[in-house]
């Protein structure tokens, strides 16, 4: 399956204001998922094997490093936590790295938001704006997640550009 979404990841250390805001909305609470995300050694893109209590799925995406809302084409495959695939590409590509996070999932309609506690990181908040049945178009997907940018009282300077794993890669330097 392919989506396309528009998304922000920010440093934010107030989880129980960012909890509180987004359940005055009514928002869908998932629930709490522990997430293990290994990154592995592709050329194009970024491929991971997303394993957790609640989402399991190996992921590639296309996305350019950016302060602020960015654009992401992404490629999700259901896995299952007891099948060979980690054994697969582990022997096929290579281990990049492994980003370990507590993750809470909410949704509004079709915009996800985390609050997550990333290991050996700290505290940080995304929200993700998803068109998966191609519909919605950027331009919508950008005004939502603006639109919660606003809303959640997200600051410039608290964006990020990266990824956690370009994070845990930076440190490893």
């Amino acid at each position: 399956m392919s989506v396309q979404n528009v998304e922000i990841k920010a440093y934010s250390e107030d989880h129980e204001k960012i909890r509180d805001l987004l359940r005055a909305k009514n928002a869908s609470e998932k629930g709490i998922d522990h997430q293990v995300d290994t990154y592995f050694n592709v050329p194009n893109g970024r491929l991971k094997l997303r394993e957790g209590n609640i989402e399991n799925h190996l992921i590639h995406y296309m996305r350019n490093n950016q302060r602020g809302p960015k654009g992401s084409v992404i490629t999700l495959y259901d896995s299952h936590p007891e099948s060979s695939l980690k054994e697969v590409l582990i022997n096929a590509l290579g281990i990049l790295i492994v980003v370990d996070k507590e993750r809470e999932i909410f949704f509004i309609d079709n915009v996800k938001f985390h609050i997550d506690t990333v290991k050996d990181l700290g505290a940080f908040m995304e929200i993700e704006a998803i068109d998966s049945n191609g519909l919605i178009g950027k331009e919508k997907l950008l005004s939502q997640c603006n639109k919660y940018m606003n809303y959640l009282n997200i600051k410039e300077e608290d964006l990020l550009s990266g990824s956690y794993s370009d994070m845990l890669l930076e440190q490893k330097e």
